[in-house]
């Protein structure tokens, strides 16, 4: 999902010990990303360092009293020199370094041919105790937790696609058979796409908390349990609308998105709520079910309908600017104005019919009760016309 802040949409990490393995699941997780149409800018922080000579020292160098810190000590002193004393001149302090002329350290040939000195003084052939390999090295390592670690990102362009559905789909369809091939690897999600799941997560706590709280609200003025479900059955028809809006102006559901769906639900329950209230207020009058629901809906459908477009039409603005700044708040505009508009339809059409259907669920009740009063009373009469 999108959402403000600047770095890359979709950031991955890797982590282990065999760096050859870290790369080639790398390679595998870039080629996968880039794959996908609206993914841009794939790249990874391993950073390839500038060729280099890699020493390794022959078992038989060993029997000849030779290691292989005292093998790189002896090139490394030939060619980039050992310091022998430091001299001052002046204020400054100038170091003496002892290796081979320039010509004897022009070339890698120079190298094989130089000679290593043994714990005994003895001088033996480069290429009796070492083998030289010529590698790639490392601009720089990072590690997390004592391993090292690779982060692969990507760009995204959120008119096209939608970053988080693209980092779970990689979490749920390619990461597995990817962790099956390199078992050494391990895998979590970072940056921003760590940071919206994490967000999503609050989110929906709070979410939950604030259906709650709701509930809880009017459940204690209209002194029912299950009217407050009927007001809020709209809040689901709310996110519909809220997703609809997004699919026709082609903008995807961000963090944003969902913060203004939750706002939502305390906006789309107010229709409702005043539908249920005006049901209660007639049939307390004294008005039949039937005609109390009819009433309401053709007294409230005006200022319901009114309510609903006004804040639609005032809403409007903000969800066609075209500035940066208004970026930011454009989604949750786009859920709150599609929100309210599709939940009050079916606000006016589900809310009297749901009451309908909860008055007569209770009257079966009801007619089961006393009937069941009524056989006790019968068999409680029998029973003492027997004694």
């Amino acid at each position: 999902m999108g959402g403000p802040g600047g770095g890359a949409d979709i950031t991955f990490e890797f982590s282990g010990k065999n760096l050859d393995a870290l790369k080639a699941a790398t390679l595998e997780l870039k080629q996968h990303l880039a794959s996908f149409d609206g993914i841009a800018d794939v790249n990874d922080t391993f950073a390839g360092g500038s060729d280099e000579i890699r020493l390794f020292i022959k078992p038989q160098a060993e029997a000849l009293g030779l290691s292989l810190q005292t093998l790189a000590t002896q090139v490394r002193n030939g060619f980039y020199g050992a310091e022998a004393q430091r001299i001052q001149r002046g204020d400054e302090e100038v170091k003496v370094m002892i290796r081979y002329p320039k010509e004897q350290r022009s070339s890698i040939g120079h190298l094989e041919n130089m000679r290593i000195r043994n714990s005994q003084g003895d001088e033996i052939p480069f290429s009796e105790v070492a083998d030289v390999e010529f590698a790639q090295g490392y601009g720089s390592i990072i590690r997390v937790d004592g391993n090292r670690s690779i982060t692969v990102s990507a760009k995204a362009d959120k008119g096209r696609i939608n970053p988080q559905e693209v980092a779970m789909s990689i979490q749920k369809n390619f990461i597995p058979d990817l962790m099956q091939r390199y078992p050494s690897v391990d895998f979590r999600l970072e940056g921003a796409s760590k940071e919206q799941g994490e967000a999503i997560v609050s989110l929906m706590q709070g979410f939950a908390f604030a259906l709650f709280a709701i509930y809880a609200l009017m459940a204690v003025p209209l002194k029912s349990y299950s009217q407050p479900f009927i007001i809020m059955s709209v809040i689901p028809f709310g996110l519909v609308g809220a997703i609809i809006g997004h699919l026709v102006l082609g903008h995807a559901v961000s963090v944003l998105s969902i913060c203004g769906i939750i706002a939502l639900t305390g906006v789309v329950v107010n229709d409702s709520l005043i539908l249920v209230d005006f049901v209660n207020r007639a049939r307390a009058e004294g008005h039949s079910l039937i005609e109390s629901v009819v009433q309401s809906g053709k007294q409230r459908f005006r200022p319901i309908v009114l309510t609903s477009l006004t804040t639609f039409m005032g809403l409007m603005p903000i969800v066609f600017e075209k500035s940066l700044q208004a970026q930011l708040v454009i989604p949750m505009a786009i859920s709150l104005a599609f929100g309210i508009l599709f939940a009050t339809v079916i606000t006016l059409l589900l809310v009297p019919s749901l009451y309908i259907m909860l008055d007569d669920f209770k009257s079966l009740f009801r007619d089961k009760e006393v009937k069941n009063d009524s056989k006790h009373k019968l068999h409680h009469k029998s029973v003492v016309a027997d004694s």
